[in-house]
């Protein structure tokens, strides 16, 4: 459509026409101010009245025309015709040269006809749209008006269309906003087709609309159907309002950190990690040291007066006030978090060197250091679900009904709210973070046709069913550590993702952010991709529900990272346990030190593993023992006789105290001494009542290697010793001598 002149552009434009061909005009002539007494004037007769029409041709011309072509006739030409000629007398002006502001005050004076006299300042472009719209006129009837109803009503029902595909119920298509929303958008555009609406304009639109209104809402909804039926190249970018400047940081010293924010080439989350950081040793700095300003201004002394204020940090310090509301205010700060301050300023100082920005005034690897005291509290700390809690929120997600979809809790206290997406969504989204340890960015973008599976010969299996014997495989994309990988996970999983795409509607693709490719992404609904935080917001909270189980337990709130934990300490705890690598390989690690951060081993298997091990039976020697109870009975005990003998294997020894002899393992047979081949031994083992009888006895390394066959400890042990009195009191270097005279 021609844009509105204002009366200075058009007496420098010349002359224009009407749509009709007819010539607008600018001025008038003493005739047609004559005329125009008449035609106003309520003491005019009616011929009068038409005799001033006559003259007022020029002017009534290119209106009468666009009046009829709009289908308006009757006393409501009347009453626009009339509005108009007064506007004319009471400016003194033609209406070809009004502005904007005059055609709205005439626009006013026509009371509910209001919309048709400003149809016609449109149509002969006097006026734009967008001053229509401001103006408050409803823009479905303007559009129709201007359009025609037919053809407005078109372009509705292609976007119902499509919201129908996608997976939107009846509510949504028929959303009273919806036809006003688009009809303002074929206005602004000038012509009632979809493909003329660019994405610079909805959110133009956008952005022009009452914050939190159903327009808002709406307007992302149309930039989505427009994006999928290929018509813009993306949807609505999401602006949060946020301040230019940190508060309490110096400018310069945020310019800094913005520059170094948009032209680092970390991953967007880490960079908002890290710019935090910065943002507070900004405040650090205005606090301390305010003529800091740059990286160039920090001497090694700072860097290290930094170190150290970081150490005694506490929670929510050097943030702003409206942030300083969770539960650890004024506790100190973790590990983990001091060490992510630092790490923020290294890595700054890093790319500033690096990139010639400042220069080199101190080392920040060895200047900014994380102390070993913090260091050393920083350790693989799984937050592993309790398997109580876990076993039952594997049961709310195996049973999930559509009953269970009715209201959840929000995330972090917000209100219950209605779940818009399909059981089979919700269900194959619960049963694959339950079973298949993903994270929740890994899980949003799993794409349509992720699951494979095959027969354990290594062909395709025939059907996706596990009572064929076939494994699942699940197809992981590119994720934060490495690249693309395939993984066994649990029938459920495939089946829980086939009956979703079974179920899911065609949906337009979707562009994969790591890495800029168009997928078929597996959890899409309605155009939209599911996203991560919808696990936490939603899945989560409607599980535990299910399970009548609180969202936190005693190491915090259950979150979707937790169950990778919990999986992975219950692969590497199983009966017959996946090793390190393997479990590396299955969570797709890079590395297996990763892997520990991960799998914890559980008290349960810890102690299984120590009995297996068998440590006091190591130390403990069971030796048998006989006794001689005919020798017990007749009281022969009492004059010295021995009557408890242990069993050496080559002979046996009648000292009474045998668990306190030093030579117990490395017997020099003394005088208690009675060798297996003697006489008083045979005749002792054919005693018929005889009891046997096994004792522990405690032993030293020495003798434990002894035990053990050890032949050199056996000789240590002999020659030790060799000078130790045995029971008998002599000495093994002199019972040796004894039977070397006897020989």
């Amino acid at each position: 459509m021609t844009p509105a002149l204002r009366p200075a552009e058009a007496s420098c434009a010349g002359p224009r026409q009407s749509l009709s061909g007819q010539p607008i005009p600018l001025d008038l002539t003493p005739t047609e101010r004559l005329a125009l007494e008449l035609a106003v004037s309520p003491g005019s007769s009616h011929g009068q009245v038409l005799a001033a029409h006559r003259d007022l041709a020029r002017l009534l011309a290119p209106i009468e025309t666009t009046l009829k072509r709009f289908q308006i006739s009757g006393s409501h030409l009347f009453i626009v015709r009339r509005a108009i000629l007064r506007g004319i007398h009471t400016t003194d002006t033609a209406y070809g040269a009004w502005d904007v502001a005059t055609w709205m005050g005439v626009a006013r004076s026509a009371g509910r006809y209001r919309s048709n006299v400003l149809a016609v300042a449109h149509e002969l472009g006097l006026v734009g749209a967008a001053d229509v719209l401001a103006f408050g006129v409803e823009p479905t009837p303007f559009a129709w008006k201007l359009f025609g109803r037919d053809a407005v009503d078109r372009e509705l029902q292609r976007v119902q269309a499509y919201l129908a595909t996608v997976g939107y119920g009846s509510k949504a298509q028929k959303h009273p906003i919806l036809s006003s929303a688009l009809a303002r958008l074929l206005l602004l555009a000038g012509e009632p087709r979809l493909e003329v609406i660019t994405i610079d304009l909805v959110e133009r639109v956008h952005q022009q609309a009452p914050p939190a209104s159903d327009l808002r809402t709406v307007l992302f909804r149309l930039a989505r159907v427009l994006h999928g039926m290929g018509f813009v190249p993306r949807e609505i970018r999401y602006h949060p309002c946020q301040p230019a400047l940190p508060q309490g940081v110096d400018p310069g010293w945020a310019e800094w950190c913005a520059r170094w924010k948009a032209t680092s080439t970390l991953a967007a989350s880490t960079k908002r990690i890290l710019y935090c950081g910065l943002v507070k040793a900004g405040r650090w700095l205005t606090l301390n040291h305010p003529e800091v300003r740059s990286p160039d201004d920090w001497t090694r002394e700072v860097a290290l007066e930094y170190v150290a204020a970081v150490g005694g940090f506490v929670g929510y310090e050097l943030t702003t006030p409206h942030a300083r509301q969770g539960h650890r205010e004024g506790l100190p700060l973790s590990a983990g978090a001091k060490g992510h301050l630092l790490q923020a300023l290294r890595v700054l100082f890093h790319d500033c060197q690096e990139w010639g920005w400042a220069k080199r005034h101190f080392d920040p690897d060895r200047a900014l250091a994380t102390p070993r005291t913090i260091t050393s509290l920083i350790s693989p700390r799984p937050r592993v679900i309790a398997d109580d809690v876990w076993a039952r929120l594997l049961w709310a997600g195996l049973h999930l009904e559509a009953s269970d979809l009715t209201t959840v809790g929000g995330f972090g206290g917000v209100a219950p709210r209605t779940l818009v997406y399909p059981l089979a969504l919700v269900r194959a989204l619960a049963i694959t973070w339950l079973f298949a340890g993903l994270r929740r960015n890994e899980i949003a973008r799993l794409r349509v046709g992720c699951v494979r599976w095959q027969r354990h010969d290594g062909g395709p299996a025939a059907a996706q069913s596990p009572d064929e014997g076939a494994t699942c495989l699940l197809d992981i994309p590119v994720h934060k550590t490495g690249e693309s990988y395939t993984k066994p996970v649990d029938p459920l999983v495939g089946q829980a993702i086939g009956a979703w795409q079974a179920e899911r509607p065609e949906q337009p693709l979707q562009v994969d952010p790591k890495t800029g490719e168009q997928v078929a992404l597996l959890f899409c609904f309605r155009g939209q991709p599911i996203t991560g935080l919808y696990l936490n917001r939603s899945v989560i909270p409607l599980l535990c529900r299910k399970g009548a189980l609180p969202l936190y337990d005693a190491r915090g709130r259950i979150t979707t990272h937790r169950a990778r934990a919990t999986i992975a300490t219950q692969l590497y705890n199983a009966k017959e346990p996946m090793t390190l690598f393997e479990l590396q390989a299955w969570l797709g690690h890079r590395s297996p030190a990763t892997t520990q951060h991960y799998a914890r081993i559980t008290p349960t298997t810890l102690s299984k593993a120590y009995a297996d091990a068998n440590y006091f039976a190591r130390n403990v020697r069971a030796i048998e023992v006989l006794i001689d109870q005919d020798a017990i009975k007749s009281a022969a005990t009492a004059s010295g006789v021995p009557w408890r003998y242990y069993d050496l294997g080559h002979g046996l020894c009648s000292f009474e105290f045998f668990e306190q002899c030093p030579h117990r393992m490395a017997c020099p047979r003394c005088d208690f001494y009675n060798p297996k081949e003697s006489s008083r031994s045979q005749l002792l083992e054919a005693k018929s009542n005889l009891l046997r009888l096994l004792q522990e006895v405690p032993l030293t390394e020495e003798e434990r290697a002894t035990v053990d066959g050890d032949l050199a400890a056996l000789d240590r042990l002999a020659a030790r010793l060799a000078e130790e009195p045995t029971p008998s009191g002599q000495t093994p270097k002199e019972l040796i001598a004894c039977t070397k005279h006897q020989r």
